[in-house]
């Protein structure tokens, strides 16, 4: 847990992807089309979740933190962002993939929500425009985990929300995208999950060796535990 092996911690960024609300896994764990039903071995966030995700990380991020989340979860990120002095901006839309509704009864979604906020101070008022969406380009190999999002997106966002030298924290890191892109754009990366075999598969695509890594045993750049 993110409570547990990142407690203390600082960082310039905070850019992650954590489970989404209720509504959206009740959708995601019904029926496919083909009859097969998928499966989501996490649990969803709650907005007493949200609340204490907000709490904990305000103070310790110096700069942006960006959560994509579903849009029944968009106003309590926006409310208990807000509640912590934090600047909130409009909810930006992440299109990532089409997903067909499937009882057939209307529009599909092809996007997810990110909300963004900073701190109210001067510096970051002055950061520079951002685009107003991101969009999965054609190049943009898919996740292989259910809800994970293209290494090429996740660079463009890490880009845009943190300089070269930045340390950039995923308390979700699932399969180590976010991590990834942040090394891949000159950024150092810290960060946790909670599931075994995303951990496993976060080691492998970023490249890491042994077990449960900090600081101390490996480069302080690749910091990643197991939570």
């Amino acid at each position: 847990r993110w409570q547990d092996v990142l407690a203390g911690e600082t960082c310039d960024a905070l850019i992650c992807d954590p489970p989404y609300g209720i509504r959206t896994h009740r959708g995601a764990l019904s029926l496919r089309a083909d009859g097969i039903k998928p499966t989501i071995d996490y649990s969803q966030m709650s907005e007493q979740d949200v609340a204490e995700f907000a709490s904990a990380w305000s103070e310790r991020v110096k700069g942006w933190i960006c959560v994509m989340t579903s849009h029944d979860l968009v106003p309590a990120w926006e409310r208990e962002l807000l509640a912590q002095g934090r600047y909130v901006f409009a909810p930006l839309p992440v299109i990532n993939r089409y997903v067909l509704r499937i009882p057939g009864d209307g529009p599909g979604s092809g996007a997810v929500w990110m909300v963004v906020s900073r701190p109210r101070t001067r510096a970051f008022s002055g950061w520079g425009s951002l685009p107003g969406w991101y969009i999965r380009g054609q190049g943009d190999r898919a996740s292989k985990r259910l809800g994970g999002k293209p290494l090429g997106l996740m660079r463009r966002i890490v880009a845009d929300y943190s300089r070269p030298g930045d340390l950039v924290c995923d308390p979700f890191a699932g399969a180590g995208t976010t991590l990834s892109a942040a090394l891949l754009e000159g950024r150092n990366a810290i960060g946790s999950e909670i599931d075994r075999e995303a951990y496993e598969e976060a080691k492998r695509s970023i490249g890491f060796e042994g077990d449960l890594i900090d600081g101390q045993a490996f480069h302080s750049q690749h910091r990643f535990q197991f939570g």
